[in-house]
């Protein structure tokens, strides 16, 4: 009989001990009766924090972001469009100069795996400042490498605005808009060639040209940081009683 009330004073503890701290956590100020528990992240002894390894707490929550950050630009552009068919003894050629609208997208992985996280690879570091203690929150700064920000791989990566639109310019030989012109060059003028063509100006644009890459590689670091710090980072030092001082992000080959 005396084992069995000992069993239970023994559940009844450990309910109590569970409820203290899930009415804590979401902000609700009880005080239970005769408990004493320390929180996850410290123990309190003699006038002394012992604080747990924040360190791997933070990096699990890293591990398990499964999409990359996405910077995106727009910028525009025209180009031209010239078919030359010749009818016999009649040369045939008709051109026309669009204007278009193109989107690009940088993408940052923010998960390249765990050998990058290794601790030998310099990659992540978490910096405990000062521990909590007597109701004041601790402190840490976080510093991280990431691969650099990747520019479109192909013409499918960047989209295009519209086309067909109306052309800013035409010019045409002097036996076009004859019939025979007509039939021939009419059909390759269609949406789907226009649309073709100025794709590939556009992702030719997007990973060459500096106006463009230059936006799209700021606007994809700085979505990887506010990602990170804002969604993963942030919310888990809080959890255990810090403050993020410092969020740094570098870029793995930046000089």
């Amino acid at each position: 009989m005396a084992a069995a009330l000992a069993r239970r004073h023994r559940r009844h503890r450990a309910v109590l001990v569970g409820l203290s701290a899930a009415l804590h956590v979401v902000g609700v100020n009880v005080h239970l009766p005769h408990i004493k528990f320390g929180w996850p992240w410290q123990s309190i002894t003699s006038g002394t924090v012992t604080n747990t390894d924040l360190g791997p707490w933070v990096l699990q929550r890293i591990e398990g972001i499964s999409r990359p950050a996405l910077g995106r630009a727009s910028f525009t552009f025209v180009f031209t469009h010239k078919v030359s068919k010749s009818i016999g003894p009649w040369p045939c050629w008709y051109s026309s100069t669009f204007y278009a609208l193109g989107y690009a997208s940088a993408t940052v992985d923010l998960n390249p795996g765990p050998a990058w996280w290794v601790p030998a690879s310099g990659h992540y570091r978490l910096q405990v400042l000062s521990h909590p203690l007597d109701g004041q929150p601790g402190h840490v700064a976080v510093t991280m490498v990431l691969p650099p920000p990747q520019l479109p791989q192909s013409a499918h990566d960047v989209t295009i605005d519209n086309i067909p639109s109306r052309p800013i310019a035409t010019q045409h030989s002097w036996t076009y808009p004859g019939f025979g012109c007509g039939v021939l060059i009419r059909p390759q003028f269609s949406e789907s060639v226009l649309y073709a063509q100025a794709q590939q100006i556009a992702f030719y644009r997007s990973t060459h040209v500096q106006q463009i890459t230059r936006p799209l590689i700021s606007a994809a670091e700085n979505q990887a940081t506010l990602t990170i710090r804002d969604n993963f980072i942030q919310p888990t030092v809080n959890a255990f009683g810090y403050l993020l001082d410092r969020f740094t992000i570098r870029w793995a080959g930046a000089p």
